[in-house]
């Protein structure tokens, strides 16, 4: 079931009463509810949003993430339920057992599909994606030469020109691209969660001050799907800044249609895919990943 995205941009008081959520507007009369086990996001921008603990509690518990934004209306923080899986000490034991090696070739899974995805994107919008087969096709366990980060050089050069920089505080589309991965990030995390996985214990990405490593390593295959909405609101829309519109706009890339073997569904579902069939690999069940291609 494809789950609602809400987002809160004006102030309004947010509370809970029989499993519904309670939106009363500061400027209104009447008042809007929406049943709790059909959301899946919640995005408060605003910092006048008030909301009540017995509410964000319910939310947790129906594995709702929860995205509060900073004073720049950017995505700051989450909250999450880390115990939306009935069978988490046994997936954790799997998780926990896993061996460098079995890592490596997971991030190769990874990588490889990634840079599949950026190919296909740059032929979706009339790019030559051929540039990227070099890269694609000689990825090494763990990426040991990091082919990922040369395919990535010539990826953003095609996809934008050769003066764009993809840098976290660079100049625009970087804006655009920062908003709609920091949304997919919290998609995975989520579906991490809700396949019985552990976001802090990382395959390739470590870092002692990033909570979520595991949902960055699991992302990078579906950051192309962040990329076309971009590409779309920069070039066919002419926008570079963020607003109501283009965030309404990268928010969809939840909904985005992508294909995992012949199946095509929208990408929050699919993310729960690859997400339980990582937790079959730490099991030993299968040794591939479901991985999305555009």
């Amino acid at each position: 079931m494809i789950k609602q995205t809400l987002m809160f941009t004006s102030p309004v008081s947010l509370s809970l009463k029989d499993k519904q959520l309670i939106i009363t507007y500061k400027d209104r009369s009447d008042i809007v509810t929406r049943p709790i086990e059909d959301i899946g996001f919640v995005v408060i921008e605003n910092p006048m949003v008030s909301i009540t603990v017995p509410l964000l509690n319910e939310l947790s518990d129906n594995n709702v993430s929860v995205i509060f934004c900073d004073k720049k209306q950017m995505p700051k923080s989450m909250l999450m339920n880390l115990d939306g899986n009935s069978t988490l000490q046994e997936s954790y034991r799997y998780q926990f057992d896993v061996g460098g090696s079995q890592k490596k070739r997971l991030w190769k899974q990874l990588v490889e599909s990634k840079i599949k995805n950026q190919a296909a994107l740059l032929d979706k919008v009339g790019k030559e994606g051929n540039v990227l087969k070099p890269y694609y096709m000689n990825v090494k366990s763990g990426d040991a030469d990091n082919r990922e980060g040369a395919a990535a050089r010539t990826y953003w050069s095609n996809l934008f020109d050769d003066g764009f920089r993809r840098e976290r505080d660079g100049e625009p589309p970087n804006n655009l691209l920062n908003y709609g991965y920091t949304i997919l990030r919290a998609a995975v995390a989520r579906a991490l969660i809700g396949s019985g996985l552990y976001p802090a214990f990382g395959i390739f990405h470590r870092n002692r001050y990033n909570s979520f490593p595991l949902a960055d390593d699991v992302m990078e295959p579906y950051r192309p799907f962040v990329d076309e909405i971009v590409y779309r609101l920069y070039y066919d829309g002419a926008v570079s800044e963020l607003d109501s519109y283009t965030k309404s706009c990268l928010l969809r890339v939840l909904f985005s249609d992508v294909k995992i073997g012949k199946m095509t569904r929208p990408l929050e579902i699919a993310l729960s895919t690859t997400t339980a069939s990582l937790l079959k690999v730490y099991k030993g069940e299968n040794d591939k990943l479901s991985l999305p291609m555009i």
